[in-house]
């Protein structure tokens, strides 16, 4: 991802104010430096990383083209959220999209999950969500803006994944999220839609995919037979919050090499 060039696509996005939550690395980074590349004015969100690594995130936004700030702040709190909200405007005086992307996982035998781990999972996968829609919007209701909203989701929101009930469970509700609140807003011209992601090579899973056997099994899986990269979500994303894709919303998008086509299938076996 460093130093890689980007091509202005979307001059509607230009000078526009985004916040991309969990955007320190991964996905969220991606996502974060295209919209600079826009000419986009972005919000960094993290919550564990050293300073230095939101530095690089910025210079690079910068160096794009963009302009960028941070916020280290828990979004599974109306006080971590409310706190990216004041920074955005502080910084750039408006709001036009708000990228609900943080997330993680904790993986357990659901009969052993502890109950604080759960509740863990499903405030900063689910309620960050909630979160962030609700003062997004209501941002967008007060100034009688277009707004966009954009939310991270998962295959996992409609694939079962044993022994990740929890996250399994917050992407879910993030899909059914997604589609409700679309419909509700609808005729206020703001638009909300999801990407659901597959498998990815990002720093999350770089542990798990250094396992030939691991990495081997995951592209079995995948009718593209390759693990996908945060720019092809990136990519995606961006489009959604453009002008071109103005007549969508409720929609959830899969990037994901087919997985989600039921791969066991193909060839016409079954």
């Amino acid at each position: 991802m460093k130093g890689q060039n980007y091509n202005t696509r979307y001059p509607d996005l230009a000078g526009k104010t985004a916040v991309v939550t969990g955007s320190s690395s991964g996905i969220g980074e991606a996502i974060a430096r295209h919209m600079g590349a826009e000419g986009m004015n972005v919000v960094i969100n993290y919550f564990s990383p050293d300073d230095k690594a939101i530095d690089g995130i910025i210079y690079l936004i910068e160096q794009s083209g963009g302009h960028a700030v941070a916020i280290k702040a828990d979004v599974g709190t109306e006080a971590g959220v409310q706190a990216i909200y004041d920074k955005a405007i502080e910084a750039f005086g408006d709001l036009d999209v708000w990228v609900n992307n943080a997330g993680f996982e904790i993986q357990s035998a659901t009969h052993l999950t502890d109950y604080r781990d759960w509740q863990r999972v499903i405030h900063v996968d689910l309620d960050g969500v909630f979160l962030g829609t609700k003062i997004a919007i209501n941002h967008f209701l007060t100034h009688n803006k277009v707004g966009q909203i954009l939310n991270t989701s998962s295959i996992h929101d409609k694939i079962p994944w044993p022994t990740y009930a929890s996250y399994a469970t917050a992407k879910a509700g993030v899909l059914m999220f997604t589609k409700t609140s679309a419909l509700e807003y609808a005729d206020k011209g703001i638009r909300i839609n999801a990407i659901s992601p597959g498998a990815l090579e990002t720093p999350i899973n770089a542990e798990r995919f250094a396992d030939p056997a691991v990495r081997k099994d995951t592209t079995d899986m995948i009718p593209m037979k390759r693990i996908g990269d945060p720019l092809d979500v990136a990519n995606a994303a961006v489009w959604l919050i453009s002008s071109e894709a103005s007549y969508i919303t409720g929609t959830t998008l899969y990037i994901d090499g087919g997985i989600t086509l039921y791969n066991e299938f193909q060839g016409g076996r079954g």
